[in-house]
């Protein structure tokens, strides 16, 4: 038990002697306080004892005062009082005073405490009255602090035990009771950050007055729950990561206890962004270019954004001005470079919650532009009386601007229609053509398309119509072989020979330099025809034999030969005879 030592007399009192016992009376109480109050009798003596405010909160102070009061003449000298209490009051130190009825004197008494009592020592007051009416209807008030661990809503006990000159008296339990409340609280939300995005941790707290640690705090946004805490020196806090953007209106709701009401704090409205979002930005575009041409590029940022902007980069250097991104997530450049690698990026500045980014780099070779390719025209050179089953060639010459035959490269495909004959042939000094036999008879439209070479341009020749016959019954097919010198010398004459299988007399026969007549057509003697001719041009020639076939034979063209013609002193054969010789040790060309 603990003990104050302290004694203080006010007033006019030197002495507590009672000609009335203890009684309660009533102390100061809260305005709003309900107070209690009860009186009994014990012999001679009356007790009052007054609580100001019976039905207290938790945190409450409450005062008790005990009046004591005799019926008789008899005076009565008291020695100790012992105010009884719920354990879970706390006697305010200080505050144990003891007065008469009018308040006139007023005695602070030794006092010490126990946990369910307030003992009060009154005989070391000394006793010296100056008439038996020196204080009148003393009053014992002390003050307690209502704990948080009083029960809430049951009724309490109070009550007293003394000890006097004419006897003791125990009333532990007599009352007033005291039915402590459950407390008033409040939740406070502390204010919420205001760049919250999606998916980003945001404590929350929340402060609580009337609760205890312990007790729970929930969290909520609208009327659903999203967390919980507990109570720590009167703060709850939450770790909040929000799922959704928009506006949330959050509250923190102290759910109550057997001991405090629930409270609910102010609504916050907070607008949540959508979360960050990582970009990806990729370039996309030709690898090489010319130098002076519109190039385009193009770049993707993946997932497409809601807006922003995109700045392409040659190297450090700024391509334009920023390009605006489609809904998509695409946007577009048209550049024209000068020669060299170009190394191009584009960085995309972010919008909202996409983050920046920036591509890796795309390289550009630029090249320098081509000569401009020239216009070419494309004719044919047709055989006549052609005959189903006879094979023949078709010619086409390619000529440029200025009438001379292109130089080799390119191909020409050979039409019949729209029908394709035979593969396409290299153009070889300006010509190509194609051996070919009709399997049908009638009117053929040829046509010869020029693919196109370095520096010229593609061309298609006009139709050309080729009448096709069927040989009579008794007409005996030929075939004709050519014997050609491999070489020649340009300007010296060498021989072309070309034989007609089987040997007949009849019809003639037309050397040829690709599509170019080469002389006069030669009589046939013993099926053989002879042309001395010397060439004027270097370079490869190609060399065929139209046999115009005779009555009850028919034509035949021989498979083209190649003579290689160079300039004097660069070898070939020099003399007919000799041309004869080389002509004799060339290669053998035929066709049926």
């Amino acid at each position: 038990m603990s003990q104050s030592n302290t004694r203080r007399v006010v007033g006019g009192l030197s002495a507590f002697a009672v000609a009335a016992g203890f009684a309660v009376t009533a102390g100061v109480g809260m305005a709003a306080a309900a107070p209690g109050s009860i009186t009994w009798s014990d012999g001679a003596s009356t007790f009052t004892r007054t609580i100001d405010n019976a039905t207290p909160a938790g945190d409450d102070t409450v005062t008790v005062t005990t009046k004591w009061a005799r019926t008789d003449a008899n005076w009565e000298k008291l020695s100790w009082a012992k105010d009884y209490h719920p354990t879970c009051l706390t006697y305010v130190p200080g505050s144990a005073k003891v007065t008469d009825a009018a308040g006139v004197h007023t005695i602070e008494p030794y006092v010490e405490t126990a946990a369910d009592y307030t003992a009060v020592d009154f005989t070391t007051l000394g006793y010296q009255p100056t008439s038996k009416r020196d204080v009148d209807t003393p009053v014992l008030s002390i003050q307690y602090k209502v704990g948080y661990g009083c029960d809430r809503g049951t009724a309490l006990a109070t009550g007293l035990a003394y000890n006097g000159s004419r006897g003791a008296g125990t009333y532990t339990d007599k009352g007033p009771s005291v039915t402590v409340a459950k407390n008033v609280s409040t939740a406070i939300l502390a204010a919420v950050p205001a760049d919250v995005k999606v998916g980003q941790s945001v404590p929350l707290s929340a402060t609580v007055t009337g609760g205890a640690d312990g007790n729970v705090v929930e969290f909520y946004d609208g009327a659903t729950k999203f967390g919980q805490g507990s109570l720590a020196a009167g703060e709850a806090t939450f770790v909040w990561a929000p799922a959704a953007a928009g506006a949330h209106s959050l509250t923190a709701k102290f759910l109550g206890t057997t001991k405090a009401n629930e409270s609910v704090s102010a609504a916050q409205n907070v607008p949540v962004a959508p979360a960050d979002v990582v970009t990806t930005t990729e370039v996309t575009g030709p690898d090489a270019a010319v130098a002076g041409t519109d190039v385009t590029l193009d770049v993707q940022v993946s997932p497409p954004p809601s807006g922003g902007m995109v700045q392409f980069k040659d190297g450090a250097t700024d391509l334009g001005g920023p390009v605006a991104l489609d809904a998509q997530g695409k946007g577009s450049i048209t550049q024209q470079f000068a020669t060299g690698t170009r190394s191009i990026t584009a960085v995309y500045a972010g919008a909202g919650e996409f983050l920046t980014s920036t591509s890796a780099a795309h390289m550009v070779t630029v090249t320098d532009p081509a000569p401009v390719d020239v216009a070419t025209t494309t004719a044919l050179t047709l055989p006549v009386d052609v005959k189903t089953g006879v094979a023949v060639d078709l010619w086409a010459a390619v000529k440029g601007p200025n009438g001379d035959l292109i130089p080799s490269g390119g191909q020409v495909t050979f039409k019949d229609g729209g029908t394709v004959i035979g593969t396409a042939a290299d153009v070889v000094d300006g010509e190509a053509n194609v051996h070919h036999t009709f399997a049908t008879a009638g009117t053929h439209n040829i046509t010869a398309e020029f693919s196109g070479a370095t520096g010229y341009l593609a061309s298609v020749s006009v139709s050309g119509a080729l009448e096709v016959t069927d040989p009579a019954p008794t007409d005996v097919a030929t075939a004709t072989v050519l014997t050609l010198p491999a070489t020649a010398t340009k300007g010296v004459a060498v021989d072309l020979v070309a034989t007609v299988s089987p040997a007949l007399a009849g019809g003639t026969l037309q050397f040829m330099d690709g599509a170019t007549a080469i002389g006069a057509p030669v009589g046939l003697v013993d099926g053989k025809a002879t042309l001395s001719y010397a060439f004027p041009i270097t370079g490869d020639r190609h060399v065929t034999a139209v046999y115009s076939g005779a009555p009850g034979y028919l034509g035949s063209t021989a498979a083209v030969g190649t003579v290689t013609v160079t300039e004097a002193g660069t070898g070939g054969g020099d003399t007919g005879s000799a041309g004869s010789s080389a002509g004799s040790l060339g290669n053998l060309f035929g066709s049926s």
